[in-house]
């Protein structure tokens, strides 16, 4: 199980500075037990609202060329920045999974995507994330550099820069797809994993 560092909020302590007054009131959340809840929560005194912390939903994609190689982006932002990953982001309020899926990828990569099959569903608990991973076939565009990306490029299965890989959730869900897409592949020992929040 993956241990968290939690703040006076019971929350990832990194997370705890941006929660600190109930959103209705405008009074300080206090942490503790709240009656017919199963654990301690961050509530209100004043007006007794509860703030639940849930994780965020990212949606990426695993592009598969022709040929079928993954192409991967080496991240231009933070967290990650210059190690390679799956295109993807945050799901919006008014669109579906499977559209931010395209949608992330095409602002990412500079290529459409149809998606697949759900390779996987991951969570990073320290970064509150839950992450869906498709394989996606390419329906158009060409790789480009982007406000997000230096580089976008395709890896053959048995080239995958795995030492290079910015999160813990790409590294699973590249081994979940090469173990489908090449059984025959002996895959490496997972690298360490990095604390990488976003």
């Amino acid at each position: 199980m993956t241990r968290v560092g939690l703040g006076r909020g019971g929350i990832p302590d990194w997370l705890e500075p941006m929660v600190r007054f109930c959103s209705r009131c405008g009074a300080e959340l206090e942490f503790g037990p709240i009656e017919g809840e199963e654990r301690d929560r961050l509530a209100c005194p004043g007006c007794g609202f509860v703030f639940y912390v849930n994780p965020r939903l990212v949606v990426t994609t695993l592009p598969i060329t022709e040929r079928g190689e993954v192409m991967l982006i080496r991240r231009g932002i933070a967290p990650g920045y210059d190690l390679w990953a799956q295109p993807g982001g945050f799901l919006e309020i008014d669109e579906t999974v499977r559209d931010a899926a395209i949608r992330e990828t095409l602002e990412e990569t500079g290529l459409r995507v149809e998606p697949g099959r759900i390779v996987g569903l991951y969570s990073r608990v320290p970064a509150a994330v839950v992450v869906v991973v498709f394989e996606a076939r390419i329906a158009g565009g060409r790789p480009t550099v982007t406000r997000e990306s230096l580089e976008t490029r395709p890896f053959a299965p048995d080239a995958i820069p795995w030492s290079d890989i910015a999160f813990e959730t790409s590294v699973r869900a590249l081994r979940d797809w090469v173990s489908t897409a090449r059984p025959d592949l002996t895959l490496p020992d997972p690298p360490p994993t990095r604390d990488l929040r976003g």
